[in-house]
């Protein structure tokens, strides 16, 4: 019997039909992953398994009982919860207040074992394998404690349905390897865990079956053992995906953007050189730490160079601001596009137009006509979903989002174009279109620096590799003679 039973499950919002009878089970003591594009529904199924939206029709079933009425309390008392990407803490309070509030239950006029509920808390931090301080405030945690302290709160309530949704987002190599033996002795414990992720590698780690959604629907069901990474891309996008990295030779051009003895103590970068050329994807790999954004932010003006120099064509240029970056034709999307790339609540067409409003503006004003015309010739060459170029932006798939954000950089007409994990948490599909585009852009002669922290995109998409260690860069990497072994060997210092 089944643990967790959804029987033909559809929802529609606003004439959006969001999931379309879908049937998904989760049996005790697996990892069960969910998988699709943005916008395949997987949201929408968790917030009916949770209680947070009901099904127009379908059933909900947990130990064999069908769940007629189901709701956030209703869901907390079956044991099922969820831990998402950012958690819902307190930041003002302890740890184990935190985690308190969660389990305790008695009247607001009760006397408080301080002592009993700190004990508490340790036994449950203790078995999630950290040495976390229940008396430490949750605003001095970082992102991966926090999600600690989610999973702990999740063991004291006895949780035997718990819900992960793309929790490795922000986390380093190291943090994730903790937070899968947490989950494998979730699951050895016999919970079910259902796992939603993007990355298709931490998938094929740590998850026993996975399950694909398209569309609203649920296409298939399959033992992890027996699926290839081909064959689950395929049945995600509804197509042949033959290269999510389609890189292909284009004519090289002369150097546009130089860096020599590049140093910023502020940023932590010191003596950097390298160089980019017209129609190159240079790419900058590294581990976490190792100075990539900070590189970035630098040649962007926002913590300006205090050493060193940077030619633009062979030019000397002092870059004090971004003001002084973009009128020199050089464009930024920043690694968080939530915090700096897009502004969620302003429309597509004015987040298009942001970074270049003298060219919609006459006497000083908006010109709506000459807004409408640039949004709508960036939303149909980057293929950007959207009901409309007034939508607001936050109401688009991370995809489309991120698409957004390239859009407002390619209105400057930029000749230099700096993107920071220009794919970074968006789906199988999204992250194909938005590598063809920077294949296309460099076609037409842009010098693109890419930094990413996945390493198959590294090797994929780059003519050659920028490896920084430390500050500085370690080495640089031809295309033609780079390895996965060679890269981690520089980041690592041992080459």
């Amino acid at each position: 019997m089944p643990l967790l039973e959804v029987t033909a499950v559809s929802k529609h919002f606003a004439g959006v039909q969001a999931l379309r009878s879908v049937s998904f089970e989760l049996r005790a003591g697996e990892v069960h992953a969910l998988v699709g594009e943005n916008g395949a529904g997987k949201s929408t199924l968790i917030k009916i398994i949770t209680g947070a939206e009901r099904a127009d029709s379908g059933s909900l079933a947990v130990d064999g009982h069908v769940v007629p009425h189901n709701s956030p309390a209703v869901s907390h008392g079956l044991g099922i919860v969820a831990v998402y990407q950012q958690p819902a803490l307190f930041p003002d309070l302890t740890v184990a207040e935190n985690i308190a509030l969660t389990l305790e239950s008695a009247g607001i006029w009760r006397r408080i074992d301080w002592a009993a509920r700190e004990r508490l808390a340790r036994d449950l931090l203790d078995r999630t394998g950290t040495d976390l301080s229940p008396r430490r405030l949750v605003h001095t945690l970082s992102m991966p404690e926090q999600q600690i302290v989610e999973i702990a709160k999740a063991i004291g309530a006895r949780a035997k349905i718990l819900i992960f949704d793309e929790p490795t987002a922000s986390l380093t190599d190291r943090e994730v390897a903790r937070l899968f033996r947490v989950i494998r002795s979730l699951r050895d414990s016999g919970a079910g865990i259902v796992y939603i992720s993007h990355r298709l590698e931490e998938i094929a780690a740590i998850a026993d079956r996975v399950t694909v959604l398209r569309d609203g629907q649920s296409i298939a069901t399959r033992d992890l053992s027996g699926v290839a990474p081909a064959e689950l891309i395929r049945l995600m996008v509804g197509r042949d995906v033959n290269a999510i990295f389609p890189k292909h030779e284009v004519p090289i051009g002369d150097v546009v953007l130089e860096a020599r003895a590049l140093s910023c103590r502020a940023a932590g970068i010191r003596d950097v050189s390298l160089s980019v050329r017209a129609g190159e994807i240079l790419g900058i790999a590294g581990l976490v730490g190792a100075g990539r954004t900070q590189l970035a932010e630098t040649l962007f003006g926002l913590t300006p160079a205090d050493a060193g120099e940077i030619l633009l064509r062979g030019r000397e240029v002092r870059i004090s601001s971004p003001a002084a970056a973009i009128d020199l034709k050089i464009g930024y999307l920043p690694e968080d596009r939530r915090r700096h790339g897009v502004v969620l609540e302003m429309p597509v067409a004015a987040n298009a137009s942001l970074a270049c409003l003298d060219a919609v503006s006459r006497h000083g004003l908006i010109h709506a006509g000459e807004e409408r015309r640039l949004a709508r010739g960036y939303v149909d060459l980057l293929r950007v979903k959207t009901p409309s170029i007034y939508a607001e932006t936050g109401s688009l798939s991370g995809g489309n989002q991120q698409k957004v954000a390239l859009a407002r950089w390619l209105a400057v007409e930029p000749e230099v174009l700096i993107l920071d994990e220009p794919t970074q948490g968006v789906d199988i599909g999204s992250k194909s279109e938005i590598h063809e585009m920077m294949v296309d852009l460099a076609a037409r002669g842009l010098a693109i620096l890419m930094i990413s922290s996945e390493l198959p995109e590294i090797l994929g998409m780059s003519d050659r590799i920028a490896v920084m260690r430390g500050g500085t860069v370690a080495g640089i990497v031809p295309r033609a003679e780079a390895t996965q072994e060679k890269i981690l060997a520089l980041a690592l210092g041992h080459a």
